[in-house]
């Protein structure tokens, strides 16, 4: 194994039920100074939202302090005022769903640190400082649902949850062929699958198992491409267009989209992505991660790594430094067979 203890862990969460929102947090500076205890006063004030019964306050994220109407402000602490202003992303979830989260790891012998929005974690992983400051949108495909995180001056300002992802994909290709979804329809999704029919160059004969039995059939990879995945491909990128535009930041994501999740793997998903939203797209792979590089380096492993990478920051240290990269190494290893039995 490994060679180390896990005792305690950051959860990663996804699904709809994720609700993110801003709040405003006002109160006034007591000694003239803004202190610490002014800043812990301004987000209590943010975070005191009703909510409903059956869910959570996850994550209050602060993302622009004002101060006398002095707006932009990133460290409010040392200035000088009468009022001040913070303006936190608020991100809620289902208590049923994080306490489940949290008993599983429990019944594990591992107690839950933290719970972290994966559209949060991915975006430690692959966004830098420079995109989040002139404004980039992070979009992670995964299995069941798409996950949105939208940054603008440094900070996060809207987040939400796609209810389709990649798993939609195989079933498309399981309904339209009548194959079995696992693992007759994920293989054909993973070796012929391609976003854009366009890019099809020489067309490929597949052989399908179909439901119940039957003899096989066989289909083209283009007819398989053109009639089934492109359709869905594009109704994933329009959803994500009418999410960026109502959000109201899109004019302001300068750095244009950062796309990554295990669904991004598929060829031709970078042209798609930027055919049909027609804004800058870059693919999102983990970053610093020192000797790691090799074993992570794909968008499947932006979520795993971003927890890593918050969990790390939250311990103030001032830079994440392996200090057995080979014990590490072996670890994310055994977690990278693990999970390669699921794809």
């Amino acid at each position: 194994m490994a060679g180390c203890e896990i005792t305690s862990v950051h959860a990663g969460i996804s699904g709809t039920h994720l609700k993110g929102f801003n709040s405003p947090g006002i109160v006034t500076i007591r000694h003239g100074v803004v202190r610490e205890t002014d800043v812990r006063r301004a987000q209590e004030q943010a975070r005191a939202v009703d909510i409903q019964n059956d869910r959570r306050l996850i994550h209050v994220l602060p993302s622009e302090f004002v101060i006398d109407r002095h707006e932009g402000v990133k460290d409010p602490v040392g200035m000088r005022g009468v009022r001040l202003e913070v303006n936190c992303h608020i991100i809620t979830a289902l208590k049923t769903l994080t306490d489940n989260i949290i008993k599983c790891a429990n019944e594990a012998g591992l107690h839950v640190t933290n719970v972290v929005p994966a559209s949060l974690a991915s975006s430690e992983a692959v966004l830098s400082e420079d995109e989040k400051e002139l404004g980039v949108a992070l979009v992670d495909i995964g299995g069941g649902t798409t996950d949105i995180a939208i940054f603008v001056e440094g900070s996060i300002k809207h987040s939400a949850v796609i209810p389709i992802g990649g798993a939609n994909i195989t079933s498309d290709i399981a309904i339209g062929l009548r194959t079995p979804p696992q693992p007759s329809a994920e293989h054909i999704k993973t070796m012929y699958g391609c976003a854009l029919s366009a890019l099809i160059e020489e067309d490929t004969e597949i052989e399908v198992q179909i439901v119940g039995g039957h003899r096989p059939t066989f289909v083209s990879q283009r007819f398989l491409v053109e009639r089934i995945i492109e359709p869905r491909i594009q109704e994933i990128f329009e959803q994500i267009y009418h999410t960026l535009v109502s959000s109201g930041y899109q004019e302001l994501i300068a750095s244009g989209i950062v796309l990554t999740g295990g669904a991004v793997n598929m060829p031709g998903m970078l042209e798609a992505a930027e055919r049909f939203l027609d804004i800058p797209v870059r693919l999102g792979i983990p970053y610093g991660m020192g000797g790691l590089t090799n074993i992570v380096q794909s968008p499947i492993y932006a979520a795993g790594v971003g927890l890593v990478i918050h969990a790390n920051r939250l311990r103030k240290h001032p830079a994440f430094k392996l200090r057995d990269e080979h014990l590490l190494g072996r670890f994310m290893k055994r977690f990278q067979d693990w999970l390669g039995d699921f794809l």
